[in-house]
């Protein structure tokens, strides 16, 4: 069984080291399918949210002064992570931000997230459609999925939208004759699924007075339909 948190988080602005991070949405996936349990938190960060912030993501200062402080939420929001794989769009913002909170904690706090252990759809996005826009946006109009209901980036939001591209990312979703959903045989990695596949090469079995056979009759067409297809693709 292959336990995935796709996260996403919001924050006052974009430096770590000084702003602080006012909401985080979690989404859990089970073999790349989503079971349904979220985690979402709204967070106080005790200080002002810069404008052009508050123009992505439509958090207030007003709205945030009575929520609890990011402290509050940790032993429930790793809790809820509990060891699965994060799954993280851009992934060194949100990881950056998640460790610089963490930093701030009293001992003992939790450990720092190595960056090479999140999988970065992000990365996983610019492999795949190389020199194409990335942003999830982007990649909501390629694939298909509404995102009508994202007039304003929101963590829980934006996180249940990464899952449905994660799925897509990695070859989308199987399904198998009955209509029901294929089982993991077993569950292919984010790294294993971005990772180019070599070409499979096969050896002729043919004898060489078969080849001489084959080429003599191909000689008798006039005009095979595969001439012009051959002359494009070798030119």
């Amino acid at each position: 069984m292959t336990r995935e948190i796709v996260l996403d988080t919001e924050t006052t602005s974009t430096d770590p080291k000084i702003e602080r991070i006012i909401e985080v949405g979690c989404v859990e996936l089970i073999n790349h399918m989503q079971t349904g349990r979220t985690f979402h938190r709204y967070c106080n960060p005790q200080k002002a949210v810069h404008p052009d912030a508050f123009a992505v993501h439509g958090l207030s200062d007003g709205f945030l002064a009575d929520k609890p402080l990011f402290a509050t939420i940790v032993p429930e929001l790793l809790e809820f992570i509990g060891g699965g794989t994060l799954v993280i769009h851009n992934a060194p913002f949100d990881v950056g931000f998640l460790n610089a909170e963490y930093a701030r904690l009293p001992e003992p706090r939790p450990p720092a997230i190595v960056l090479d252990d999140v999988v970065d759809t992000l990365l996983l996005a610019r492999r795949k459609h190389a020199g194409a826009a990335n942003n999830l946006d982007a990649l909501c109009s390629r694939y298909g999925i509404d995102r009508s209901r994202r007039t304003k980036h929101g963590a829980l939001l934006d996180a249940q939208i990464l899952a449905e591209v994660y799925v897509e990312l990695l070859g989308g979703k199987q399904v198998g004759f009955d209509l029901g959903p294929v089982v993991a045989i077993p569950a292919q990695s984010a790294a294993d699924a971005a990772r180019p596949v070599a070409p499979r090469v096969f050896k002729s079995r043919l004898t060489d007075a078969e080849r001489e056979r084959h080429a003599a009759f191909v000689g008798t067409l006039k005009t095979p339909v595969w001439a012009d297809y051959i002359s494009e693709t070798d030119s």
